[in-house]
């Protein structure tokens, strides 16, 4: 012994710390979209460039507003808006007036996140949101594609890219149908090497599932995502998708088309995820994922409009709480739950 004093510290739990803070986790989600954004602009060009930058600024500015008026430091330093931006613009159609992008940003920040305490606190995964608002507002806008890879897509924006606000957008002759819509109205398929490499029209982020297969493995690697969430989402649709085309191939796309058409792969991989809006327990993840699964193959399936990832995310959403009541585990020490 030196002989010199010692100070006993005494701290409550954790007592190990993983270095994972919450910018660090946020800047990684962020890294994870890039090649799912950079794809995004590739596919649609200038107007897919346009709408990731307006929706990006318009919930970052309202989220520094908002701390503002509160009297409190922005929280914007965190990422975490960053990214409700970023994944907002990915489910956009890449045509859609910019006027509409930077409302639903607006919306979506103020009333999913802000309203409820912010970062932490919100109930919902405020990207979602925000284009379910716009869904509800501007139907015809939220369900109106451009053609993926067009021939003047860097050198010139679609008629209804600046269309000024409140007025009727004006679109180009021609447009893109979803595969989803395609297979709907239609009945007719995708190939499946399309969905897998983006060579189709939706929403701008939705259409790469490789890329957005990659970010997930490297964020699940980082355990920085429970990928139990986005494996029971995946195995329910897989699943429903297999059992319902035997019964009728005529009437129900095979799983390959329900797992890589559409938002799916974006919705389980980075918003199904969401830390806040998700059950605690792994357990609570399957039952959560596969919830998500089964709503968005009914709604599809069965539903007025091809899509339903959605929808089935949102309600996920309001039911993880009572998951997490339900599903607990053992209090260590004690004989039962």
């Amino acid at each position: 012994m030196s002989g010199r004093g010692h100070t006993l510290e005494i701290h409550s739990s954790p007592h190990i710390a993983s270095g994972a803070s919450v910018d660090v986790i946020m800047r990684n989600v962020v890294l994870a979209l890039l090649p799912v954004a950079a794809f995004a602009v590739y596919s649609f060009g200038l107007a897919a460039a346009l709408t990731l930058v307006v929706a990006v600024l318009s919930c970052v500015g309202t989220e520094h507003l908002l701390c503002r008026l509160a009297g409190a430091p922005s929280t914007v330093r965190d990422w975490s808006v960053t990214i409700t931006g970023l994944l907002y613009g990915l489910t956009l159609p890449p045509a859609l007036p910019l006027w509409m992008v930077a409302c639903g940003g607006i919306i979506g920040v103020a009333m999913a996140k802000c309203l409820f305490g912010g970062l932490g606190y919100n109930a919902f995964n405020p990207a979602l949101v925000a284009r379910a608002f716009l869904q509800a507002a501007f139907p015809v806008a939220m369900t109106s594609w451009t053609p993926a890879f067009a021939a003047g897509r860097f050198s010139q924006l679609p008629a209804s890219t600046l269309t000024i606000p409140f007025a009727t957008p004006v679109y180009d002759g021609i447009t893109g149908a979803t595969p989803l819509s395609l297979f709907k109205f239609d009945h007719q398929l995708t190939a499946t090497a399309d969905l897998l490499l983006g060579l189709t029209s939706g929403s701008a982020g939705e259409t790469c599932a490789v890329l957005i297969l990659a970010g997930g493995v490297y964020l699940a690697a980082r355990r920085m995502l429970n990928w139990r969430i986005p494996a029971a989402v995946f195995a329910t649709v897989a699943l429903l998708g297999w059992a319902f085309h035997q019964l009728s191939p005529a009437d129900y796309p095979p799983p390959g088309f329900m797992l890589f058409s559409g938002g799916l792969m974006l919705g389980a991989v980075f918003m199904a995820t969401d830390m806040v809006a998700s059950p605690i327990t792994n357990a609570g993840c399957v039952v959560y994922g596969a919830l998500i699964g089964a709503l968005v193959t009914v709604i599809r399936l069965w539903g007025g409009m091809p899509e339903g990832v959605m929808y089935a995310i949102l309600l996920a959403n309001a039911v993880s709480p009572h998951i997490d009541a339900l599903i607990q585990p053992r209090v260590f020490g004690t004989g039962g739950r």
